[in-house]
């Protein structure tokens, strides 16, 4: 199965597992809770869904590699204590906590979350000490003498052994207390997941091109060659920091990335045309609606991987500023609760006391914020509007304080019309947007009428979460024209189909 596959089974297993009777019991008791053992190459993303997981859920995140561990870090270690036994005291061995059941309660305490995922990453490649102790966690959730928490779901990887040296293989008995999920890399998963996390545009326009590129193992004479997930996600980040000082990419940098020669080399040189599509078609014009008759020309007349790349930029720039006003607005909603308990206490308070309130608001944020990154459930989307609102409410305070205002309810009308400014900006926003997005699908219906790139233009709006929101929430007539069309076309097609297979023609 895909990573897609493998993170709505995992998410699935854990809800059920999480599931309660009547009486608070869960339905599914421990000891039949198997842990789920996804299998897969490295760099395929198994840490990433864990974290996605945790999120949509809301539960904690505790994760551990377990090739550092020995038995004594695992399990925990011996100390000498006195029992009684018959009236006799004897001296007898007991263990400390484990270090991962106690991160476990660690987590707990500073989130405030009482169920979570004990993630085990690299589990067939423990230490040969640890080995023997595998059975009875696997099988009853222990390390030593303490138990995982109940309301825990463990959940492990690792990697098959072409892959590690270090991976032991797991016997039937091992294998008979697991759920096993054997996961491929997949390329159509992981760009769903790309668009999400903004990964450069130009690595995603140049694997739409090399698909074969996207993960690979090979040996070769100088050792192990291979291209990861995770290999092209590090070097986006870095690809946007170098455009940001306008440094150079070479191959140099793309090697440290990316451990493939060949692949090293064709990425390098697609970058640098990329750039110069880039240059040439001057994205900024054609999206504010001026693209060049030569522009135009070019386009018509350009080979495909050019017009694939050509439109990877435009949605690119399109997409990240739908994802910009849909961030602002998640932001203006979440606003209006503090300011509403604001509002609500009524007339006749003081500055002082208006102030007071915007101290609680943002400090009960800051501590709601700190409790989901400790659990480790706290997405990009989320960590990103909960620090606007309290930057909101911080740089409110402060102006209010120095601002001379003397009446409670003149602080609140002020309040408000700093939060109308910023509703009046984002409308603004909203409507370049639109102009941008209605300028994009002109140029696509002058320069690519006949081909398939006003289908791919429409599929990704479509499939891009951001894009997808922001047409919902603010409309775009050419998107649902199109659409629309395309969908009839499809449907006619298969009406077709049906009738060439009855032969009625």
């Amino acid at each position: 199965m895909n990573m897609k596959q493998a993170k709505e089974y995992i998410k699935n297993s854990i809800h059920l597992y999480l599931k309660k009777d009547e009486f608070g019991e869960y339905r599914v008791p421990v000891v039949r809770q198997r842990p789920i053992f996804l299998l897969g190459a490295p760099g395929i993303g198994k840490t990433a869904i864990m974290e996605q997981i945790a999120q949509e859920l809301d539960i904690a995140l505790v994760s551990y590699s377990m090739t550092h561990h020995t038995r004594q870090s695992a399990l925990g270690l011996p100390f000498i204590t006195k029992k009684n036994y018959g009236g006799q005291e004897v001296s007898v061995s007991e263990y400390t906590m484990s270090e991962i059941i106690a991160a476990i309660y660690d987590t707990m305490e500073a989130s405030g979350k009482r169920e979570g995922i004990l993630f085990l990453d690299e589990i067939n490649c423990v230490s040969e000490t640890l080995a023997p102790s595998m059975l009875q966690f696997l099988q009853y959730k222990v390390f030593g003498r303490h138990s995982v928490p109940e309301g825990w779901v463990v959940v492990t990887a690792g990697n098959p052994p072409e892959y590690n040296k270090s991976v032991r293989e797991f016997d039937v008995v091992t294998y008979d207390r697991l759920k096993v999920l054997e996961v491929e890399p997949d390329y159509r998963t992981w760009k769903e997941y790309a668009a999400e996390h903004r990964v450069h545009n130009a690595i995603v326009n140049y694997l739409d091109l090399k698909k074969e590129h996207f993960y690979c193992m090979e040996m070769t004479p100088k050792g192990r060659s291979y291209v990861t997930a995770r290999g092209w996600e590090d070097l986006s980040q870095m690809l946007y920091l170098y455009e940001e000082e306008e440094l150079a990419v070479e191959e140099t940098l793309v090697g440290q990335y990316i451990h493939n020669d060949r692949v090293v080399k064709e990425f390098t040189a697609y970058y640098d045309l990329y750039n110069k599509y880039k240059r040439d078609y001057r994205i900024g014009e054609i999206l504010e609606g001026k693209a060049s008759v030569q522009a135009i020309a070019r386009a018509k007349a350009a080979a495909f991987d050019e017009r694939l790349s050509l439109l990877g930029m435009l949605l690119d720039r399109v997409q990240a500023d739908m994802k910009e006003v849909m961030e602002q607005a998640a932001f203006l909603s979440d606003l209006r609760n503090p300011l509403k308990v604001i509002r609500d206490a009524g007339q006749g308070v003081s500055v002082e006391q208006v102030i007071a309130q915007l101290d609680r608001q943002a400090e009960g944020r800051k501590k709601l914020l700190e409790s989901m990154q400790t659990a480790n459930s706290l997405s990009a989307d989320d960590g990103k509007r909960h620090r606007s609102v309290i930057r909101f409410l911080e740089e409110s305070r402060k102006e209010l304080y120095v601002g001379g205002i003397a009446e409670g309810e003149a602080a609140f009308d002020y309040l408000k019309k700093k939060y109308d400014a910023k509703v009046s900006q984002m409308k603004k926003d909203t409507q370049r947007v639109q102009e941008e997005l209605h300028s994009l699908f002109v140029f696509a219906e002058e320069s690519f009428r006949e081909g398939n790139e006003m289908l791919i233009l429409v599929t990704e709006l479509t499939v891009a979460s951001a894009s997808a929101q922001f047409i919902a929430t603010f409309g775009c007539p050419d998107y649902q024209r199109h659409n629309k069309e395309l969908m009839l076309s499809e449907r006619q097609d298969e009406i077709r189909a049906q009738i060439a297979e009855l032969k009625l023609e």
